[in-house]
């Protein structure tokens, strides 16, 4: 599953007419990367500017402006699409796009900066990353954005907390990025997997692929996601599995258990000809309902037609309803959101029809279908207890398994 088996000729299959892949959010990629004499001015130009230091989620927004993830922005937005995002979901040209971008600095950092000017972005080792021209520096309107980006106001809710923790003034202006790798070394990368939005449109092309579904994941892939995958795989030429592997909330499956289960379920469990694993670095906000929107245009900048939504995509406790996130596409026009939400009801294993099943397509019959709480299989991998197979794979649940007793011996 590296790059060089989806950017390879395989042998023994034929060659195939290139596809015609779905246009980018806004029409074209943006590429926001730096190299040679571009990059050896913007280091000159970093070094007689004032430095911001990023935070995490930040260098993960910084990396997906970069590489055209999040086309067709091209840096953290100005005051006039803040505001057109947090009260209408859109920029202030019209173009859909649900949740702000914004670089936060605090009172001293602002005192430093200003409009006209410019400011080299660092990473929390001392990296220089980038450089943003300062088109704008307005006030962090936390007040519009918790409410109508989150549906709460509740400082429990993670997105809501990252947000009131941040700085309460905010920079605009186009990025030019040197690198997005810092220099540290000190996080897990998964550089075989770490596909650019160009690369993967590279790799689709290659393998024939038009008809690609996305699968959004911040967990190992229990036995209704493989159902949620598969039914993909049957109306598209592929699926492209696409974990998130930037910043998450204290208590998440940490990113590398996480890609190992995917690498083993994958193995086992699914055709490696229709199958892809690559990584998305982008930082959970949680947001629900206005995430699912964001994760199914980054999707679609990655080349994918069709993007899954399951059961409360990106939410987090009880803060959104069950389907909110598949029912906010509904606002929008197909022309404006090209990629197409695949909508699935929440599955389980039924032990009378031995498969997977959901309210769709099986009657509920009590006590007959296996739903597990994340908190519930957590407490049975801490305890060594094996997840039943009804919900999760044998070989990821070894997987898990080993990763909660050593945390649990270490604890």
């Amino acid at each position: 599953f590296s790059l060089g088996h989806f950017l390879g000729w395989r042998k023994g299959i034929d060659l195939v007419a290139q596809p015609t892949l779905i246009s980018p959010h806004g029409g074209s990629l943006v590429d926001r990367m730096a190299s040679g004499a571009d990059a050896d001015a913007l280091r000159q130009k970093a070094a007689d500017s004032p430095k911001i230091g990023l935070s995490a989620k930040q260098v993960c927004d910084l990396e997906m402006i970069a590489t055209g993830a999040f086309s067709p922005l091209e840096g953290f937005v100005g005051p006039e699409d803040f505001t057109s995002i947090c009260r209408d979901m859109r920029l202030s040209n019209g173009t859909v796009w649900p949740i702000p971008i914004t670089l936060a600095v605090d009172d001293e950092t602002k005192a430093t900066l200003s409009e006209g000017g410019t400011a080299a972005l660092h990473h929390p080792d001392g990296t220089l990353l980038a450089v943003i021209d300062i088109e704008s520096i307005y006030a962090h309107d936390k007040a519009l954005e918790i409410p109508n980006v989150f549906g709460t106001e509740d400082e429990a809710h993670p997105g809501v907390k990252a947000v009131m923790d941040e700085g309460e003034w905010l920079v605009g202006g186009p990025v030019r990025v040197l690198t997005t790798e810092p220099e540290s070394g000190d996080a897990e990368r998964f550089e075989t997997y770490r596909l650019s939005p160009a690369q993967t449109r590279e790799a689709f092309t290659k393998l024939g692929w038009s008809r690609v579904a996305a699968f959004q994941t911040r967990n190992p892939i229990h036995r209704a996601h493989e159902y949620l995958c598969k039914c993909a795989q049957e109306i598209c030429d592929g699926i492209l599995i696409h974990p998130l592997v930037g910043e998450t909330k204290p208590g998440d499956i940490p990113a590398d258990v996480r890609m190992k289960c995917y690498e083993t379920i994958i193995e086992h469990y699914f055709v490696a000809d229709c199958t892809m694993l690559s990584v998305m670095p982008a930082a959970m906000r949680y947001a629900g309902p206005r995430e699912a929107v964001l994760h199914a245009l980054i999707r679609q900048n990655y080349g994918a037609s069709h993007f899954i939504v399951g059961r409360d995509h990106a939410g987090v406790g009880d803060y959104y309803g069950t389907y909110d996130a598949q029912l906010i596409f509904n606002q929008f026009g197909r022309d404006e959101i090209l990629v197409e939400p695949l909508r699935f009801e929440h599955a389980a294993w039924s032990h009378r029809a031995q498969g997977m099943v959901s309210a769709k397509t099986f009657p509920k019959i009590k006590d007959d279908q296996v739903f597990l709480s994340g908190t519930k299989v957590r407490e049975m991998l801490s305890k060594g207890e094996r997840p039943p197979g009804e919900f999760s794979r044998p070989e990821v649940a070894d997987v898990l398994i080993e990763w909660a007793s050593s945390t649990a011996a270490t604890a």
